[in-house]
């Protein structure tokens, strides 16, 4: 009795009440998103915000049980937990149901299991357990290749459904790398490929190309010309051309033609209200429609009238801007930007290196999620189709979720404990 005390006693109670409210703000908005008149009840079961209901009250249960739980048990069976996340995404290949373009569910009833989402906090467990093994370094050029084979596997399964975003998920993990040790050059090479990506989509690949041999003359004209410098650039430009001639091979051969036009309406290459610009067009009226202090619960007209596609899923924000407005949505965001600022000082806090390897997987995974997910209702970043944590409708996400946070919660509960 005394040790089930202690235990509830170190729960970080702070991050279990943003939890709350942002699940709570959540299934208001869904109720909001979806609500129709003539059937007022919000506990039908027959209609999302009812099912939400129900996910979240399970989700707490599930909460519950991991708080419960011994804190080894996480780090001991993360290889089994990563291995059966994959077979789920191998299965879900071969059985899964084919919504909105992606094959990424596998019906259970009337439930459909999304496996890509668990991957998440598997992937978390497998990285944190790998990294906190002994006299592990990441400027070793094995630590690395292991690691980008822990990303890389779940990666391409999901690429396979095509679940684009739910994939990119995963590139938010390399910050956790950066926090172990990985050099700041792999960060500022990432920033500089993403730049080299967007310009490949904006210029002619020759003169990109011309232009990044522009870039590299400069700097061996104005800096001293060492053997170091000169073979450093030549692999650069060769890798940077290679890249270009890359980005042009995915965006026209990988990238489904909707993913493309969405890509292109972000960039301003296209502009198509009524087609795939429809649903940005729509989301950044029902946003700006809010004003300061929002049209109220349940008076917002872009949702009522079904105008924003998805409203309760990916573009569950919308539904924020418009009934709460500028204040409103401010809050939310606060919110997230609370509990993301939590979890990294729950992080630093551990005297385990599982458990703060594992802290900064959570944060990342939930922070890209937040960015993304807003930056797209509001024209920042492509469509890209991915939930906002325990706001947007949905079983699968909100249980992966809950189950990476209470998992870390967990952890910080005994972290006087080594793991």
């Amino acid at each position: 009795m005394n040790n089930q005390r202690s235990l509830f006693f170190n729960v970080d109670w702070i991050t279990i009440l943003l939890y709350l409210l942002l699940c709570i703000i959540g299934w208001f908005n869904i109720h909001a998103a979806v609500y129709d008149p003539a059937n007022p009840s919000i506990l039908d079961m027959d209609t999302n915000y009812g099912k939400q209901f129900f996910f979240i009250l399970s989700a707490l249960v599930l909460g519950i049980v991991i708080l419960l739980m011994d804190s080894k048990f996480f780090s001991a069976v993360s290889p089994v937990f990563y291995g059966v996340t994959l077979l789920l995404l191998i299965l879900v290949l071969i059985v899964g149901r084919n919504v909105g373009g992606n094959q990424a569910w596998i019906p259970i009833g009337s439930f459909r299991l999304q496996p890509s989402e668990f991957a998440k906090f598997s992937t978390c467990l497998l990285l944190a357990k790998y990294l906190s093994s002994i006299n592990m370094k990441l400027n070793d050029l094995q630590t690395l290749v292991v690691c980008a084979i822990i990303l890389l596997i779940p990666m391409g399964l999901i690429m396979l459904q095509p679940d684009t975003g739910s994939a990119l998920t995963f590139t938010s993990l390399v910050f956790v790398l950066y926090r172990e040790g990985l050099s700041g050059y792999f960060l500022v090479i990432g920033a500089l490929m993403i730049i080299l990506f967007i310009l490949s989509l904006l210029i002619n690949q020759a003169l990109l190309i011309g232009l990044v041999l522009l870039v590299a003359g400069l700097i061996l004209y104005f800096s001293r010309r060492t053997k170091a410098l000169i073979t450093t650039l030549a692999i650069g430009v060769l890798v940077s051309i290679a890249f270009i001639f890359s980005v042009d091979f995915a965006y026209n051969s990988v990238l489904q033609s909707h993913q493309r036009n969405r890509i292109d309406v972000i960039l301003g290459k296209i502009d198509d209200p009524r087609g795939q610009g429809y649903n940005l067009n729509q989301s950044k009226i029902a946003i700006g429609s809010g004003g300061l202090w929002g049209k109220g619960y349940l008076q917002g007209t872009q949702t009522k009238y079904d105008f924003v596609p998805e409203q309760s899923t990916d573009f569950i924000f919308c539904t924020v801007g418009e009934e709460w407005g500028f204040i409103g949505s401010l809050v939310v965001i606060g919110l997230y930007l609370t509990l993301l600022i939590r979890i990294v000082n729950i992080a630093e806090r551990q005297r385990s290196p599982f458990s703060r390897i594992y802290g900064y997987g959570v944060a990342s995974i939930i922070f890209f999620h937040f960015f993304i997910n807003i930056g797209m209702t509001i024209g920042l970043v492509p469509v890209i189709g991915i939930p906002l944590p325990f706001l947007s409708y949905g079983g699968s996400s909100l249980w992966s979720f809950t189950i990476l946070l209470f998992i870390l919660l967990k952890l910080d509960s005994n972290r006087m404990g080594i793991i």
